[in-house]
């Protein structure tokens, strides 16, 4: 058996289960004001609950699935992030790969269900069932839900300025 073979072997051997991190949290803002914290990049390193986002350049607000944003990691990388499910004030979903490349198996989803006028649950989800680059597991398996809620009170935060 090669290398190759047994590191697949591994991503396989995980449970789906454990590929899928969630989390959730109120925050006392309008919908569309959250929303427009997540679907413009250029905000998104404010509230990355990872401190892996260093800049995205102005202009990239998200509109619809099938566009992609690229981001720069604090790591002076370049990541280019394929939007795979979109709904305008509700739901944004994206993949993250090399620029002009494939995804990686990674997807970040965005949910937001409006509980008042001023008041919206929001879930984050880091997904990685599509994960197939065993040098890429170390970092999957690192992002909990810890992380996520990270970024979820950071959006919070923001959100209720």
């Amino acid at each position: 058996m090669t290398d190759q073979t047994s590191d697949a072997s591994v991503l396989d051997s995980i449970d789906p289960v454990l590929k899928v991190v969630t989390a959730e949290i109120e925050i006392s803002a309008p919908t569309e004001a959250v929303f427009e914290l997540i679907a413009d990049p250029q905000r998104q390193p404010e509230w990355d609950g990872n401190d892996n986002l260093g800049s995205a350049v102005e202009g990239q607000r998200v509109r619809g699935t099938g566009g992609s944003f690229i981001t720069t990691l604090t790591k002076g990388v370049d990541r280019e992030n394929h939007i795979v499910d979109f709904a305008e004030g509700r739901l944004i979903a994206w993949k993250p790969s090399e620029v002009g490349g494939e995804p990686f198996g990674q997807k970040w989803v965005w949910e937001l269900a409006p509980t008042g006028d001023d008041s919206v649950l929001v879930r984050h989800t880091y997904d990685w069932t599509e994960l197939r680059d065993p040098k890429r597991l170390p970092r999957a398996q690192s992002t909990t839900t810890a992380n996520l809620l990270a970024s979820l009170k950071r959006l919070k935060q923001l959100a209720e300025a």
